[in-house]
């Protein structure tokens, strides 16, 4: 396979020239070129076979050591004016960032072969996808770059028509610590990463095209790039909202996304456009709608187990390609909190037993078709995208954000996003419960500076007929002793289900100083050991907490200068003074 587009020759000669490789290979997204592909790595040993009979066509790779995670310290955003980036993002100009990497691409490809990807993020047919070529010498990044995008033939039918690009360069290199950085040069969509075979440093199409580089793509052109999962939910009428929801690390997204509902639910259906991305859309009629631009899932599998997400375990029991998990005797793959079987080896291949640490790594990962996902939504392939009836921000706070509030403007929900943060827990860090900002759950993502990004938040809402509603939820408020008030998991849709009665008008709600909340006899509650106190426990609203939260989000804005929109400082001053 070849192409008839000009500047895509010229670059890929140019490439050629300065890494050297041993042969260039077109890639055509076939069924049979995988399974080249993974003929040649179990060959070579980059891959290992899992148990054919309990996991059909399931791989294990196990990464370098020191290979493990993105390179948050090392990934850097090149544009002309530092004041572009924002102190959320690291710097660098782009003549030099071109070449520090230049000297680290030239003759690493000698004796490998130069890989050329075609891809597209969205489905093909949609106006709101957008396409890009990765060059790369991983042919493990080939193997999940056909799993996560719409990669081959069709992705460069689009480029020949002239649709822009983006140019990804991407080398494994010598797996070098101290050679290993990722460049954003969103003004001229380029990416280059070299010294990495990990996922999120690897597979250029994921957070470094379809949020750093399309995040700078959609305020130039009128759209947002999301760090949010799209979720339907299907009433037992046949009525379906679907939600935007933005959770920081360890917030429960993934499982929200393919949620299962709950026995007393009969009829209730949770239906999966995406886990992770969305591209978001005003139409022509002012209505928000979007797309996921991936087509699988990059995820983490440690906690994944029948009782948290029944979904994603059943969907990656065959045709998955799993990174850095453990294996059992008999050659199973496994991780902590599993459920079933019992370590052999480790993550790096060394002989596990009780004792010993994690015997998976933590990032373990899994790569997945999302048409695997029981709940995948055939949505997710319309070109059209779902229309977005509330965007769902959410944080880990033990006692201040209620269970659910409702913002009271489009304006109110923005600074609601810009105010999102998450407390650490005892896994993550020595200390318990430190505030974190994250932003619309952006802050490793945004390509530009975050006052930017607000005031384009800003605008979209005006863009839109009727914006739509922006609700935060907390599924983990404590009590005392440290023992969740709420339970999770699956009877998180009740709290979804007043979300949806709100947005579509049937229900009222008790107004407050940080916004709406559910009378508590409008959120149902049958069945569940939940007492009343627990209940007004969840709902409350602590005024002085709330003035002290308030004080540290005006702190936060304050790092981005006068760039801020004044509209979130006038929002948050309103609400400082409905408190007092």
């Amino acid at each position: 396979m070849t192409t008839t587009n000009d500047q895509l020759i010229a670059w890929v000669d140019d490439i050629a020239r300065l890494t050297r490789p041993a042969k260039v290979h077109w890639c055509d997204g076939s069924e049979a070129e995988r399974d080249q592909l993974i003929a040649q790595m179990l060959a070579s040993g980059e891959l290992l076979e899992l148990n054919q009979d309990t996991h059909p066509n399931c791989y294990l790779h196990r990464s370098d050591p020191t290979d493990v995670a993105r390179v948050e310290h090392l990934t850097y955003v090149c544009t002309a004016d530092p004041a572009d980036v924002g102190p959320n993002n690291h710097w660098m100009a782009p003549d030099e960032a071109h070449q520090q990497m230049d000297a680290l691409f030239d003759g690493c490809m000698e004796g490998r072969t130069l890989y050329v990807i075609p891809y597209c993020m969205g489905p093909i047919d949609s106006p709101y996808a957008r396409s890009g070529v990765q060059i790369t010498d991983s042919p493990y990044v080939v193997v999940n770059m056909g799993l996560m995008t719409r990669m081959g033939r069709k992705a460069l039918a689009r480029i020949e028509r002239g649709e822009r690009f983006v140019r990804g360069l991407h080398s494994v290199g010598e797996l070098d610590p101290e050679r290993r950085f990722i460049m954003h040069f969103p003004e001229a969509l380029t990416i280059k990463s070299y010294g990495s075979g990990y996922g999120g440093n690897a597979l250029l199409g994921k957070k470094c095209h379809a949020l750093r580089i399309a995040s700078w793509q959609a305020r130039d052109e009128g759209w947002l790039a999301e760090h949010m999962l799209i979720v339907g939910v299907e009433s037992p009428e046949g009525e379906t909202h679907y939600l935007a929801c933005a959770f920081p690390s360890a917030c429960g997204k993934t499982n929200l996304a393919m949620l299962l509902p709950p026995a007393s639910h009969a009829g209730w259906k949770i239906w999966t456009v995406g886990d992770d991305i969305a591209w978001l859309h005003v139409d022509d009629s002012g209505q928000l709608r979007a797309i996921n631009p991936e087509a699988g899932y990059f995820g983490v599998v440690p906690g994944t187990n029948p009782k948290t997400n029944r979904n994603a375990y059943d969907m990656i029991r065959h045709d998955a390609i799993f990174t850095n998990v453990a294996v059992t005797e008999d050659n199973q793959p496994w991780w902590e909190d599993k459920g079933e079987g019992t370590p052999a080896l480790d993550w790096q291949g060394r002989p596990w037993s009780p004792g010993n640490g994690k015997a998976a790594h933590p990032n373990s990962r899994f790569t997945v078709s999302a048409q695997q996902n029981p709940a995948w939504s055939p949505r997710a392939e319309d070109p059209r995208g779902v229309p977005i009836s509330a965007i769902v921000f959410g944080g880990r706070r033990r006692e201040l954000a209620p269970l659910v509030y409702e913002a009271q403007d489009w304006q109110h929900g923005v600074l609601v996003g810009a105010g999102m943060a998450s407390e650490t827990t005892a896994a993550a860090t020595a200390k318990v419960g430190v505030v974190r900002r994250d932003p619309m759950a952006m802050k490793p993502f945004c390509g530009y500076n975050f006052a930017d990004y607000w005031a384009h938040w800003l605008q979209i809402g005006e863009r839109t007929t009727t914006p739509p509603k922006v609700f935060h939820v907390n599924w983990f408020r404590q009590d005392e002793d440290g023992r969740y008030l709420w339970p999770g998991f699956g009877e998180n849709l009740r709290v979804l289900r007043w979300i949806i009665a709100r947005c579509a008008g049937r229900i009222d709600a008790r107004d407050t100083a940080i916004g709406r909340l559910p009378h508590p006899t409008d959120l149902d509650i049958a069945g569940l050991d939940l007492s009343a106190e627990t209940l007004e426990s969840l709902l409350a609203v602590d005024t002085a907490g709330w003035r002290e939260e308030l004080g540290q989000i005006g702190d936060y804005l304050d790092e981005f200068g006068d760039r801020v929109p004044d509209a979130l400082h006038e929002v948050r001053a309103r609400i400082l003074s409905r408190l007092d």
